[in-house]
């Protein structure tokens, strides 16, 4: 059996050019990298065709450790919309250099359902993440320097400084660190430490910026931390956010590449769906709307973090809604919420499925909050029996939804084309319209409270004296009217980890309330979270080589 690496480059890539007259685009519209990537510019989002056209949201449910094939899946339908006569581009993240070389590996698709070149998206691409990390890091070496430059001192208090600096790269060793040690000429020490870039404010307000002056708007935003005399500073107080633009100049432009079958995608940012939104930039989606009839696209984890966060904060700042949401399950995924250990869950196991479809029916219930359809895409592995894949079925068709088998590993676009047409089926059978969970100028609290008792299942929400603490502050910052992105675990519908499946009678527990008012939005935090993972006992980058020609080998 090849690898997704093998396969990769066993597909002869064609020249960018040649993708983009798929789409009307002349190589004068191109930014190009090489002959087979290229940047897109903004001039080419067209707002008159973006309501007309399609969105598909592609989302799961709550994941095993190893994830369950959203980015597969989308590939994978883009393909098969395409061959079943319909015209459709697959807009989504960029991968992260942490999970590349650490647990998951590689993030464009699997199989037959790649886009491509997947050594250059899976690396360095276009630098984009670079360039996000250096304009961090800008505002970082300016507040530093700020404190110690006592002639234009904004008199910052460092104890209440959260801005920290960032890196794509797991690496556990900076997660706590002191800065500004060896002598008064080096600055004033003080704790802080490195997130990974995914993890960046300055991520999340990339994929949130409408335009360039909506970017500078919203650096200008961030929120620093407070002077001395409580007062608050925002990155405009420091005169950063023009140069952290310009750093930007390039990675604000939409990625342009290709599928395994020869059909346009954009690729384009790359927040966590834990503690961020989860999904690509609002450009990148508005100028795939503006191209093609059908656009799939995705958001990361499960529907219950970042299919939450898509349709409650992404969707109503863009002004765009999907027509419909995919729902992605494994049968390794039920089991595991069956009971099934990680090791186990390969094993034919009926019993834990049948217990594991609880959450794959909380997850569906969440759709309808939404007025949205959904279809289920059954992501086929080679272990699964046909006793599981049938309980999955009937206890869809019980809950009256329909649930598609998908090999899109095996089979690319050809395992996708019932899937394609269930979800044409959804969108034009349609007549309910996309209605958010909670309205943004709700107090905090009842956003909080709509998500955890409606999404999440909880019976309440509890505060710990720092998150009240926050709740006055961001009051008297008179920020109560941004949404909210809660920060949860992905392993649960709950905060707790450990409670798999659907839990019930539990609290959501809040300890903070962090400020990203820069992205936009207020981040409760439930359970500790990791923004800095630490790379497994044996990690993907031991696995990785080139040889003497520059051909890569061992990424998937």
């Amino acid at each position: 059996m090849k690898s997704d690496i093998e396969i990769a480059q066993s597909v002869a890539i064609q020249d960018i050019r040649r993708i983009a007259d798929k789409i009307n685009l002349h190589e004068d519209h191109l930014l190009l990298y090489g002959k087979h990537k290229a940047k897109l510019p903004l001039n080419l989002i067209d707002e008159s065709k973006i309501k007309n056209n399609n969105l598909i949201l592609v989302s799961a449910i709550s994941p095993t450790p190893a994830g369950e094939g959203k980015t597969t899946v989308s590939i994978g339908l883009t393909e098969g919309l395409n061959r079943i006569g319909k015209q459709t581009m697959a807009v989504l993240r960029e991968p992260s250099l942490g999970p590349v070389f650490g647990i998951k590996g590689g993030a464009t698709g699997g199989g037959y359902s790649q886009v491509i070149p997947m050594e250059d998206i899976n690396l360095h691409f276009t630098g984009d993440f670079a360039a996000i990390e250096k304009a961090h890091n800008l505002l970082a070496a300016l507040i530093d320097n700020n404190i110690q430059n006592k002639k234009s001192t904004l008199n910052l208090d460092p104890r209440t400084i959260q801005w920290k600096r960032v890196m794509d790269m797991n690496d556990r060793a900076l997660r706590n660190i002191v800065v500004g040690l060896g002598g008064t000429s080096h600055g004033i020490p003080r704790q802080t430490g490195f997130d990974i870039t995914a993890a960046s404010e300055i991520m999340a307000i990339l994929c949130l910026s409408k335009d360039r002056a909506d970017l500078k708007r919203r650096l200008d935003n961030i929120f620093v931390g407070f002077t001395m005399d409580r007062q608050p500073v925002f990155a405009k107080d420091l005169n950063g956010s023009g140069a952290m633009a310009a750093l930007l100049k390039e990675a604000i432009l939409p990625n342009l590449v290709q599928t395994l079958e020869g059909n346009p995608a954009i690729i384009h940012g790359g927040p966590f769906a834990n503690i961020a939104q989860g999904t690509n930039t609002i450009i990148a989606t508005k100028m795939g709307l503006s191209m093609s009839d059908y656009v799939v696209t995705e958001a990361g984890f499960g529907f219950d973090l970042g299919g939450e966060k898509f349709l409650n904060i992404k969707c109503p700042s863009a002004g765009i809604a999907p027509k419909a949401i995919v729902l992605v399950a494994t049968i390794k995924a039920i089991k595991y919420h069956g009971g099934a250990s990680l090791k186990e869950i390969k094993e034919p196991n009926p019993e834990a499925v049948a217990k594991g479809l609880e959450n794959l029916e909380k997850h569906l219930e969440n759709t309808k909050l939404y007025n949205l359809p959904a279809v289920v895409a059954i992501n086929h592995y080679v272990n699964d029996t046909d006793e599981e894949i049938q309980l999955v079925h009937q206890k869809c068709e019980d809950l009256g939804f329909k649930a598609i088998l998908t090999k899109v590993w095996a089979d690319g676009g050809a395992g996708a084309e019932e899937l394609a047409k269930a979800v044409v089926e959804a969108i034009d059978n349609n007549n309910q319209e996309f209605t958010p969970l909670y309205d943004w100028n709700a107090s905090v609290e009842d956003k909080i409270t709509a998500i955890a008792q409606n999404v999440y299942g909880a019976d309440e929400v509890e505060y710990g004296s720092t998150a009240r603490r926050d709740l006055r502050r961001i009051k008297k910052l008179e920020l109560e009217h941004l949404p909210v992105c809660v920060a949860k675990t992905q392993k649960s519908l709950s905060d707790n980890p450990k409670l798999l499946g659907r839990p019930q009678n539990f609290k959501l527990h809040v300890r903070e309330i962090e400020i990203a008012s820069g992205a936009g939005f207020l981040i409760p935090i439930t359970g500790d979270m990791m923004r800095m993972p630490g790379l497994p006992a044996v990690p993907s980058a031991e696995h990785i080589d080139i040889d003497n020609d520059g051909n890569i080998s061992g990424l998937f």
